[in-house]
């Protein structure tokens, strides 16, 4: 493509590049933690053919004509000016990186380059950690994971097969579809016209838009508030799967259940610590549900995903009973067509004004209280130019005047909880993500029947 041509950004992809604003950043932020120090020289190449070479939005940047945004080569681009070593302070420990990954992740994207940026940490701890930022309207977060697999090696010195980018933890959609209508999702998403189709056989989109419309407002907490824009970010060690897998047979639930399961427990006592009273409440997170084949190719990245409003029952003081409406919720929602009526909605208003998509914003933004994903990431340890991978994190964008994510992303058998906030709302989020970790724990030990009744006391 020359610096001449142009192409018509995809309207799905338009609708989350108008979506951001001053003080809610569309980025999507990683966070690579490596045991070894990264080779730059080595670094630059696999960046190159793996990333740059193979995936044109990350040589184009976005120009806007006559009302209309299109994709277009940067005649100017260079990798240097989009992979950045940074100051960091020698010896520095995890309460530093998470500082810097908070301050990085407050910055906006530079609009007259491409869309995305790593900054480089050249000594952390014994090893070294790349903080990625992305633009939402380049790709979805199952997009990025899959994006940044091929960019490692299943050794420090063997290239990566031609499946790898497949080999997930976990073989079903984020956001736990049933699996009875998948394909009919997949065929509805890559011919929106058969959603008559769909209203014909009894499917009826505007009684799923309709419901989340006219849903109540989520109770007043401190999670809603007047944003900064200032962003903190704060991840938990990780924990084994076999360990949420274990739980989740004992209950008949899925992983998904258990997780969300934790966090609603962590909010719960969050709250409680804050003197909030979450007696007979609820929450809800806006829960992106992956519409993309798992094995589907990405090679044109873009947007395919729905959003699913998800009830986190906050007022049920009983782990396991908490577990179960967490449960009844999800089980509700995998058989429902929430989210392709999103993803159509955001098909249209991507071609609308918009002031349009400023109204969605509004409704979504009242309807819930924070963004949650849980992202099915490599099941082998992986080697990035060399260096063995620790651990990795990702955190999608609040939209609208949703200042709370929540995020989740299984990797090498081992699940890593993330949490982004605004400055305002959530002060000490380690505590938060420690929280998480402690409720997963919590229903572990109810199983084992050492535990019948949640203490009183928080």
């Amino acid at each position: 493509m020359t610096a001449s041509q142009r192409e018509l950004m995809d309207s799905v992809d338009h609708a989350w590049l108008r979506m951001e604003g001053p003080n809610n950043l569309m980025m999507i932020g990683v966070v690579l933690i490596f045991d070894d120090k990264l080779d730059m020289v080595q670094l630059r190449s696999v960046l190159q053919t793996r990333l740059i070479d193979k995936y044109d939005r990350f040589e184009q940047v976005v120009v806007n004509d006559q009302g209309k945004d299109y994709w277009q080569l940067d005649p100017s681009f260079s990798l240097e000016n989009h992979l950045v070593t940074v100051d960091f302070p020698a010896g520095g420990n995890k309460k530093d990186l998470q500082k810097s990954a908070s301050q990085i992740n407050s910055m906006a994207l530079a609009t007259d380059r491409p869309l995305w940026c790593i900054h480089h940490i050249e000594s952390y701890k014994n090893g070294s950690a790349l903080i990625f930022r992305i633009h939402h309207c380049i790709a979805d977060g199952m997009a990025l994971v899959r994006l940044i697999i091929s960019l490692t090696d299943e050794s420090p010195g063997e290239m990566p097969t031609d499946d790898n980018s497949s080999d997930l933890c976990m073989d079903k959609p984020t956001g736990g579809a049933g699996s009875n209508h998948h394909e009919s999702l997949r065929d509805l998403i890559g011919h929106p016209s058969h959603i008559i189709d769909a209203l014909k056989h009894g499917v009826s989109g505007a009684e799923e838009l309709a419901a989340v419309t006219v849903r109540p407002s989520d109770p007043k907490t401190s999670l809603k508030g007047t944003l900064t824009g200032n962003k903190k970010v704060a991840w938990s060690d990780p924990f084994p799967l076999h360990d949420v897998k274990f739980i989740g047979k004992k209950l008949g639930a899925t992983v998904n259940d258990v997780l969300m399961a934790a966090a609603t427990g962590a909010l719960r006592t969050h709250l409680m610590r804050a003197a909030e009273d979450v007696t007979g409440k609820t929450l809800h997170a806006a829960v992106p549900f992956n519409l993309r084949a798992v094995d589907a190719d990405i090679e044109k990245l873009g947007n395919q995903f729905g959003l699913v409003i998800v009830p986190l029952p906050i007022g049920v003081e009983e782990p396991l009973k908490r577990l179960q409406a967490v449960k009844k919720g999800m089980d509700k929602i995998k058989h429902s067509y929430q989210a392709q009526v999103f993803f159509f909605l955001l098909q249209v208003l991507g071609k609308g004004p918009s002031v349009l998509e400023q109204t969605a914003l509004d409704i979504l933004s009242k309807k819930a209280s924070l963004v949650m994903t849980n992202v099915p990431g490599p099941k082998k340890q992986l080697y990035l130019a060399g260096a063995k991978l620790n651990q990795p994190l990702a955190w999608v964008p609040q939209s609208g005047d949703i200042g709370v994510g929540l995020s989740i992303l299984t990797y090498n058998d081992t699940v890593q909880f993330g949490l982004v906030a605004d400055s305002a709302l959530i002060d000490d989020l380690d505590e938060v993500a420690e929280l998480f970790v402690a409720e997963f724990r919590k229903l572990e030990i109810l199983i084992n029947g050492e535990l019948h009744v949640e203490p009183k006391g928080v």
